[in-house]
């Protein structure tokens, strides 16, 4: 039997995604990136899901990084190939239309911070370290690394860490904006817990529409995307999840979603 390389739970229409190569640190390969591929393409199509969560198996490592002993003897044709399977699939992460939240813990290195990049937020254990490495290798980030960096953290701040391939803490993570909240990392699963009953309650054509207004909004004129939130805001007027959801204010209790 092949070995299982993503584990899949879910609850409530949130899908938590793990990683699972412990002994390699959950790095990436050709595997993990196709059965990855495969859980994204199945996700797109389904209506009912209200967010996605990703982390990696064990304490030692969200991503370690891509799967060095796998690259190390590439051509620059199959080396391209591999960089696209993963911009692919990250791009499929990216563009989900619920909510994804990276759950660090450990090592977030290379193709794994470039993973939770593509995330729409990350939240760290206290252990976590960060880091775009791919220097020290005599390579580039080829996952995405030197573009969505300088967009989450600035272009001085990507710089540092791209052509130093320096590692940060994740207080310094926290600080630059790689991620929105540190905690104990005794406390991370107890987090992922709250987070999915706090997603799977929120109405959830809503939660798509914000996520949509901020994505494509941010790629546009304000003006433009200003007018993209009124049209979003009155599409949800359109069904029944507002009435639910204003009714339920009204009459001081929990909405039904």
């Amino acid at each position: 039997m092949s070995e299982k390389v993503i584990e899949v739970v879910e609850s409530s229409g949130v899908v938590r995604l793990t990683i699972s190569r412990p002994k390699a640190l959950n790095a990436l390969n050709s595997a993990v990136l196709t059965e990855l591929e495969r859980l994204l393409c199945e996700l797109e199509q389904r209506n009912d899901l209200r967010a996605v969560l990703i982390t990696g198996a064990g304490e030692k490592s969200f991503v370690a990084g891509a799967d060095i002993t796998e690259m190390k003897d590439k051509t620059p044709e199959e080396a391209r190939a591999f960089a696209s399977q993963a911009l692919r699939t990250i791009k499929r992460l990216e563009t989900l239309p619920v909510p994804v939240v990276a759950l660090v813990n450990g090592f977030c290195l290379g193709g794994g911070c470039e993973l939770a990049l593509a995330c729409d937020w990350a939240v760290a254990s206290d252990n976590a370290v960060f880091g775009q490495p791919e220097v020290l290798l005599g390579v580039i980030p080829g996952f995405g690394g030197t573009q969505r960096l300088p967009r989450r953290v600035g272009p001085a701040m990507a710089l540092d860490l791209v052509t130093t391939g320096r590692k940060i803490d994740a207080q310094e993570a926290l600080r630059i904006g790689l991620v929105n909240r540190v905690m104990p990392q005794a406390e991370l699963e107890a987090y992922a817990d709250e987070l999915t009953k706090q997603l799977a309650g929120n109405g959830p054509q809503a939660v798509r529409a914000s996520k949509q207004a901020v994505h494509d909004g941010m790629e546009q004129e304000l003006d433009s995307a200003l007018a993209l939130e009124t049209a979003l805001f009155a599409f949800c007027f359109a069904g029944e999840e507002q009435k639910e959801g204003m009714s339920a204010f009204v009459e001081k209790r929990k909405p039904n979603f």
